[in-house]
């Protein structure tokens, strides 16, 4: 048997902006993205810890170091500057593997710079 697990997650990430008319998609800063585990194009799901909102997109990488989180195309409704969010990545791990699996989880700060970590 096999488990979905948490892979990754970055939390408590600021959206830095929201564009409606782009393909779908979140740009992520790709000093994070590496933190994190996350590649170009993995699919990633969203909880807007501001409104509620839960979705999944997948990642494109931004431009290292600025902080960037911004979110595009139909899920840029679903989220707005200045909104925090949990970005979460997920992974299929053997049942003998799943007692032992352990996250990496990146508390961010408001300027989206790394607060915390644990691997």
């Amino acid at each position: 048997m096999q488990r979905f697990m948490l892979k990754s997650k970055l939390h408590r990430a600021t959206v830095t902006d929201a564009c409606l008319d782009y393909e779908g998609s979140i740009i992520i800063d790709k000093k994070l993205m590496m933190e994190a585990d996350l590649q170009s194009y993995e699919k990633v799901d969203i909880y807007n810890i501001s409104n509620g909102e839960r979705f999944s997109t997948y990642v494109i990488p931004g431009e290292g170091g600025t902080g960037m989180i911004c979110l595009n195309g139909a899920a840029a409704r679903k989220a707005s500057r200045g909104d925090l969010i949990i970005i979460a990545s997920y992974v299929l791990v053997e049942d003998e593997q799943s007692a032992a699996w352990q996250p990496k989880c990146i508390l961010l700060n408001a300027k989206n710079r790394i607060k915390s970590h644990t691997i």
